[in-house]
């Protein structure tokens, strides 16, 4: 049995904080880990930027229910489904990405915690693990499986290179350069056949 694990975010919906910035016109929350690798500092400028605009859970809630997966995601993995497992290994969190993943099929999914106030603010962030993704694809072989994973940015790349098989999924130029003997693909037909030969 092969289990096909897949980053969330660019691959098969939308960057969630690009598509909140557009939504609340808020430049700040256009940053990503592309711009700003340190995590940490990353989240902390975000729930001080939803803080000073009075921006609360019910509102994230309502901007994800609006957004809709990428084309053709929904039906790329519904054709995975009849192949693998598909399992989705996101650092995004369970408290807003649920319903967008719903529309996604629900695929089983691995994902963080925000902390929520009683009055909807979000005041922190709680990773399930460190280095979750990786820990993850390390347990999934250990039980026997064999795993292939789909990223496409920086911070995929060591969880790409942990599965049996890692494929680059539209990424960018330096990041295609950087690993220039990983599978790539630019869609999802091109991602398929490159599946067809693995599953």
């Amino acid at each position: 049995m092969k289990i096909l694990c897949f980053d969330l975010e660019g691959v098969l919906v939308p960057e969630f904080w690009e598509e909140f910035s557009k939504a609340t016109k808020i430049p700040e929350l256009m940053l990503t880990t592309r711009d700003e690798p340190d995590y940490d500092k990353l989240m902390k400028m975000r729930i001080r930027v939803l803080k000073e605009n009075k921006l609360k859970m019910n509102e994230v809630h309502k901007i994800v229910s609006e957004m809709e997966p990428l084309e053709g995601a929904k039906e790329f993995i519904d054709w995975v489904k009849t192949k693998a497992q598909p399992c989705i290994l996101t650092g995004s969190y369970y408290d807003y990405i649920t319903p967008l993943v719903a529309k996604l099929g629900y695929p089983f999914m691995f994902a963080n915690f925000l902390e929520v106030d009683k009055e909807g603010n979000i005041t922190g962030y709680k990773l399930r693990e460190a280095d979750g993704k990786v820990e993850q694809i390390k347990r999934f072989k250990s039980a026997g499986y064999e795993v292939i994973a789909v990223g496409d940015s920086f911070n995929d790349v060591k969880m790409l290179k942990a599965a049996d098989k890692g494929i680059l999924f539209k990424a960018c130029t330096a990041l295609k350069e950087q690993e220039k003997e990983m599978l790539k693909a630019e869609n999802y037909g091109e991602l398929k056949k490159i599946l067809e030969k693995l599953v």
